[in-house]
Formats: structure tokens, C-alpha cells, sequence
């Protein structure tokens, strides 16, 4: 059985026996395992950072013999999450064979694409630019890491001296260089120098560790891990307090999310100048120490050191200049003074590429800031989707990490510019940035749904979020929310889906959703007004209970989260969408029906008025009008359903086909159309189409608006 021969405290020891004995004999099984397990914990490696990799015997396919197949992450994947299907499978014969027709250094791009010739699996993955790293080292199971630990001594100005006085010789050092074949010759040489070595430290960048087994490959790479952790906290505020000690003050938790609540729109407006960007919000403690400190004006502008730190996170960060206290009231001031720290962020990324640019170098990028550093407040992070913004926010964390450790023992080192910018604008990553799929129609988009924990409500957000939306599940009953919540992580992962109770009648709880809103995904894109009651009693029998009542969820309803929408999207200045969804009875005078109807009619003619009004900001508003929704809605519940029966002098059962039957389409509505619908006003198409209304209701000609 497999023990530690010792304790960790700062790396998780997450290897499970019976798991890893049920994949005894199958090394590729194995090698997925150790990747996921190694993954799954954020001070080993990051998301999508790092390699993993075994060597296997397997019978050549054309000539029947014992070939030796490297199994590889594939370009673009992540270990924490990799399947078979992420795996790359490569002759290791072909591929160190390469070697013969290798031009030199300034031909590195050309060696990627003859990995394509070293494939043994037909199903790879592209094979990553880490490939000849692996394939030149005779190991069976190797791990390129990038552990915080250890890219902290890489990262330092001693870092040489310290690798070999701390594994006293275990550990070799080589020097800072791109990933590519030439760095891969160099590893099998420091090898070659250095036989008996258990792992190898590369200048700036990661570890590399190995072992006969994937056991002893987890082993190692957690081992030398722990020695590096061990190390740095071991000489934290030594010399000198972390990060030269405090500077400013960290608010409360709760002043820190308000403010950053308040703030967030805004700056996901100026973040935003190119394309939609989606934000999150960070302020743990690693955060607050480094942005609360003195060092943070020296260290900030530096920049990142490892190659896959600064690809998601942007050369440096942008650091407001605003007291955490701040009075965040007058809006059109803080969008100018904050404008103009983005516009000379924008300027400096400006220079930087035209002064380290060559004459083959991909166009310039979004030059706004992707990190954006609030002294006593937090870390927001910008970019195209939910999962991206927060792995950024992830990757800043490990170089602040990585920062802390090097200052620690030494000094902090960053890449030069020049190096900086030829991985940022590599040839080769450019070619993976348009290897990905095209963005879906809601991509970028937030949208927040009231009533959203089933029926219509629910029907829309999962459309929306399958259209590429982040969704924000709204509804007053917490069970129905936390189980719409939970479906919709499974399927759509948790970036996707934020859920928050709410009461459309409770401006405190109005409030409490915004603010979360906000701080999830940075600003709001749609609102769907979809919360809703009836309320079904012949014209005599209403009480002004039931008028107050539809009244207050309906109308006002409507009212005050559509004010509370707009607040946000003129923050932005992005423009938007609002959904109304109504009714047919708002058109329709229908019997026992008159507080519902007249609280429809007064929802649809606010849709028309508030479009009217908000079109100046390139904010659109549209009406949805089902008709007899009766799939997963809690409409028929609390006795509407017996006495619209009643009203029609049929049983309750026979209501379905009573409303099919009497469209010219002769088809019941379903929850599905009215979510097409709902899309077809945000999708994109309709995109000049304002104060307009779509009947879906299966065809009523009383329901004509003409």
C-alpha cells in the first residue's frame, strides 16, 4: 500500500489507493488520474497551466511491433479537468528523431507543426508547444508544474543559488527561456550533466519532476513542493515585514462588497470599450495584503514572470486611485477620472506594443486592462466570459503568491518586456486564439430573470445561459431556487449561474440581488421581468387584497426592478434589454379575470413607455405575451386553475386542450416557445426592435394588436 513518507501542510496529498488500484495495468488511466488530482489543487498548478505526461508500450497499428507512445496534455487543456480526449499520442521514436532536422532556435515555430507527423493515436489533441520538453527526458511519468512555491525561487534574483543550497544538487537549474525544442534539448542535456537528479527548475517559469511510476511521479512533484513552501514560509517577514507591511487599511467585508458592487459597473463599462467583458470579484486575504501594501507600487507595474501568469492577466495590472471610503454617488464623475486611468493604461499597452513588436506580430489586442487592483477594497478581474475573468483573478493570486515568496528569500524578478511580449503575441498562441470556437450569441451577456426557479422564468434562463449568457436565477422560494440552482451547476458548470432569493416587492431584497449580481459577474446585460401571480375570482368578488396584491408583484414589480436594471446599464453606458413578460390578457378581455387583466395591461404599457424613455441609452425594451403556459408553472396553483375551469365551464383536467383548440394553430403553448421568444428580442437579429411585443399564444385573434 502506498504511504507519504511525510506530512504536507502546504500541498494536498489527495492520492486515493482504491481508486488508483482499480486502474493498476493502464498508465494512461493512471497519468489522467495523477493530472486531475494534481490539478485540483490551485497552489500545484493553475487552470490550463502545467503538463503532464507517461510513456507506454503499445503495438504499432501498421507493423504489429512494440512501439514506446508519449501520452501528453494536449494544447489548450487543463490537467485539473483532462479526459482521454485531451491526450495528445506521439511516437516517442518520431519525435526525438526530429531532432535531426531541427533548423536552430530562430526556427522553433516550424518543429509544432511536424509534431503532427510524430502522431500514434489518430484521436489527439493537438500536441502542445510542451511536447519536446517531455519527449526528450527519458522518464516514464513526468509533471511540468507551476507551483506558486516554486516559480517564487524561479522568480527570484537568487533563484540559482537557492535551488541548489536548498535540494543541495537534486534539483537542477535552467535558465529562463521560451518553451519549445530547443528548450526540450536543453533539459535532456542538464540531465546528461546532472544523472541521479529528481527534478529540474526552469529560470522564471516551473518545475520539473518525474518518477518510474505514477505514484512516484505524484510523490516527487508534491515533495519538492512542500520543500519550496517549507522554505518560503519559513523566512515570511524575516528581513522585513510582507510587502514592506501595511499602507492602507482594508475595509469591512461588508463596506468592501458594497463599494465594490457599487464600483463594479462602471468599471466594466471602461473595460468594456472594445467588446463586452464579464468581471469577478476578489478579496481574500492574499489580495488585501499585496493591494493594502507598500510594496505594491513597486512590485504592480512589474509585471508577472511566468509565461502563463501575464497571457491571462495582461503585463500589469491597473491600480485605482481612489480612497476605499470613497463616495461613489456621483457617477459621471467617477466614469471620468476613472476614464482617465484607463485611457492611459490604454496608451502605455499602446507603447508597449509598438516598441517591442516585429514585423510578423499579430495585431494589437484590447489594450484595456484585464486586472484592476482597489487598495483596501479588492481585485476585479475583466475578460469575455465568467470562467475566464475568474481564472485570471486565479492567475494574479498565484503571482501574487509567486511575488510574496520571491521577495521573501531574494529579490522578485520579472520577464524583460521583450520576453513578455514575444510569448503574449507568440505566432503560436495566436494560432490557438483562432482555433476557438466561435462566440455564442449571448456570449458577454448577463442576464438576470425574476420568477426564474421554474416554468417560463426558468425555460428562459436556461435558453439564455445555452445561448452562451451568464443567468442570475431569481425567485421568492428559496427550496425551488437552491434545486434550479444545482440543476443548472451540473449541466452548465457554476460560472455560469448565480442564484439569489428574491422578493420583486422587497427593495432591500432588490437590492441584495443587485449587489450580488454585481459582484458575481461585474454589471447586468438583460433583465427579464417574469415574476408573477393570478389571481382568478368573478369581477364582484375581488377584494382590494387581490388588486394590492397583483398590483404590487406586477405592476410595481416591474416598476422597481426595471429601475434598478436601468441604474446599472446606464452605469455601464453599454446599452441593453429588458423582457417584459405579460400576457395575452393584457389585449384580451377575458371573464373573472379583471385584476389580472388590468394589472397585464398596466405592465404593457409601462414596457411602451419605459422604451419610449430609455432608448437615449441604447436600451431596448420588449414584451413577450404567452397565452395558457401551463407546463412546470406555478400559475395553476392556489386554485387559478379550477376556477379558469369553472370560468369555461369545463373540468380542470381538460383545461390544455381547451386553450389548444381555441388558437387558429390548434397547439398548446409550451415553456420552450416563449423562451425563443424571449432570445429572438436579445439574440442579435432584432437588434433594432424596440417597444415591440410578440404574441405567442398559438394564434388568438382577439389577441391581435391591429
Amino acid at each position: 500500500m502506498n504511504t507519504p513518507i511525510m506530512s504536507f501542510k502546504h500541498v494536498s496529498y489527495l492520492w486515493d489507493e482504491s481508486k488508483a488500484a482499480k486502474l493498476e495495468g493502464n498508465e494512461v488511466d493512471l497519468l489522467l488520474y495523477r493530472s486531475n488530482i494534481l490539478g485540483a489543487d490551485l497552489r500545484i498548478t493553475n487552470y490550463g497551466g502545467g503538463n503532464t505526461s507517461c510513456k507506454t508500450i503499445e503495438l504499432d497499428p501498421l507493423t504489429k511491433e512494440p512501439v514506446e507512445v508519449m501520452w501528453i496534455k494536449g494544447s489548450g487543456g487543463d490537467i485539473g479537468t483532462m479526459t482521454r480526449s485531451g491526450l495528445a499520442g506521439l511516437y516517442v521514436d518520431k519525435l526525438r528523431s526530429l531532432k535531426g532536422i531541427y533548423r536552430g532556435i530562430e526556427f522553433e515555430d516550424e518543429m509544432v507543426e511536424l509534431f503532427n507527423h510524430c502522431i500514434y493515436d489518430l484521436a489527439s489533441k493537438a500536441p502542445s508547444i510542451d511536447t519536446p520538453l517531455h519527449g526528450f527526458l527519458p522518464f516514464k511519468h513526468i509533471d511540468h508544474l507551476h507551483p506558486d512555491a516554486a516559480i517564487a525561487i524561479a522568480a527570484s534574483k537568487e533563484g540559482e543559488r537557492i535551488t541548489e543550497e536548498l535540494w543541495k544538487g537534486a534539483i537542477a537549474w535552467v535558465p529562463w527561456q521560451r518553451p519549445g525544442f530547443d528548450l526540450g534539448l536543453k533539459l535532456k542535456e542538464t540531465l546528461d550533466k546532472n544523472p541521479g537528479i529528481r527534478g529540474i527548475m526552469l529560470g522564471g517559469h516551473g518545475l520539473f519532476t518525474w518518477g518510474d511510476t505514477a505514484y512516484e511521479c505524484y510523490m516527487n512533484s508534491l515533495e519538492v513542493i512542500e520543500m519550496a513552501s517549507s522554505y518560503l514560509a519559513a523566512n515570511y517577514g524575516k528581513s522585513r515585514p510582507v510587502f514592506g507591511g501595511e499602507k492602507v487599511a482594508s475595509l469591512s467585508e461588508n463596506q468592501r462588497k458594497s463599494q465594490a458592487a457599487a464600483l463594479a459597473p462602471i468599471l466594466r463599462g471602461l473595460a468594456s470599450s472594445e467588446k463586452r467583458m464579464v468581471g469577478t470579484f476578489n478579496d481574500s486575504e492574499t489580495v488585501l495584503q499585496f493591494i493594502n501594501s507598500h510594496d505594491l507600487t513597486k512590485l504592480a507595474p512589474m509585471g508577472t514572470s511566468c509565461p502563463d501568469h501575464f497571457l491571462r492577466t495582461k503585463i500589469s495590472p491597473l491600480v485605482l486611485d481612489l480612497a476605499a471610503d470613497a463616495d461613489l454617488s456621483d457617477v459621471a464623475g467617477l466614469k471620468d477620472s476613472i476614464g482617465k486611468a484607463f485611457q492611459a493604461y490604454r496608451e502605455m499597452y499602446a507603447s508597449y506594443y509598438e516598441n517591442h513588436k516585429h514585423p510578423n506580430s499579430p495585431a494589437m489586442r484590447d489594450p484595456n486592462p484585464v486586472v484592476i487592483l482597489w487598495p483596501g477594497v479588492g481585485m476585479f478581474s475583466y475578460a469575455k466570459d465568467k470562467q475566464t475573468s475568474r481564472v485570471a483573478s486565479e492567475f494574479y493570486i498565484n503571482a501574487i503568491n509567486v511575488m510574496r515568496g520571491a521577495e521573501a528569500v531574494s529579490e522578485y524578478v520579472s520577464l524583460p518586456l521583450q520576453e513578455a511580449f514575444d510569448i503574449e503575441y507568440w505566432l503560436l498562441e495566436e494560432a490557438k486564439l483562432q482555433r476557438m470556437p466561435k462566440e455564442k450569441p449571448l456570449s458577454r451577456k448577463i442576464a438576470l430573470i425574476t420568477g426564474s426557479a421554474g416554468g417560463i422564468g426558468k425555460g428562459i434562463a436556461e435558453r439564455f445561459v445555452q445561448e452562451g449568457a451568464c443567468v442570475v436565477l431569481t425567485d421568492i422560494d428559496q427550496d425551488r431556487l437552491n434545486s434550479a440552482v444545482a440543476e443548472f451547476e451540473k449541466k452548465y458548470g457554476k460560472d455560469a449561474v448565480l442564484g439569489v432569493q428574491l422578493d420583486v416587492t422587497d427593495k432591500k431584497s432588490l437590492a441584495d440581488a443587485i449587489q450580488a449580481t454585481c459582484l458575481k459577474f461585474g454589471g447586468l446585460d438583460i433583465v427579464v421581468n417574469n415574476a408573477g401571480i393570478s389571481i382568478s375570482r368573478a369581477f364582484e368578488a375581488h377584494t382590494d387584497q387581490d388588486w394590492a396584491r397583483l398590483n404590487d408583484i406586477l405592476v410595481m414589480g416591474q416598476f422597481h426592478v426595471s429601475k434598478a436594471g436601468v441604474n446599472i446599464l446606464r452605469e455601464q453606458g453599454l446599452g441593453g434589454d429588458f423582457v417584459n413578460v405579460v400576457s395575452k390578457n393584457a389585449l384580451v378581455a377575458g371573464p373573472k379575470n379583471v385584476a389580472y387583466g388590468t394589472a397585464k395591461a398596466a405592465q404593457l404599457h409601462m414596457s411602451r413607455l419605459m422604451a419610449a424613455e430609455l432608448a437615449e441609452d441604447k436600451i431596448r425594451v420588449n414584451v413577450v405575451n404567452p397565452d395558457a403556459v401551463i407546463e412546470n408553472s406555478n400559475i395553476w396553483e392556489g386554485g387559478w386553475a379550477e376556477n379558469r375551469a369553472k370560468a369555461y365551464g369545463i373540468e380542470v383536467k381538460d383545461l390544455p386542450q381547451y386553450y389548444a383548440n381555441r388558437t387558429l394553430l390548434k397547439e398548446s403553448v409550451k415553456v420552450s416557445d416563449i423562451a425563443d421568444a424571449a432570445f429572438a428580442f436579445v439574440g442579435g437579429l432584432l437588434s433594432k426592435s424596440t417597444g415591440n411585443m410578440l404574441n405567442v399564444d398559438g394564434g388568438l385573434a382577439a389577441a391581435f394588436p391591429r
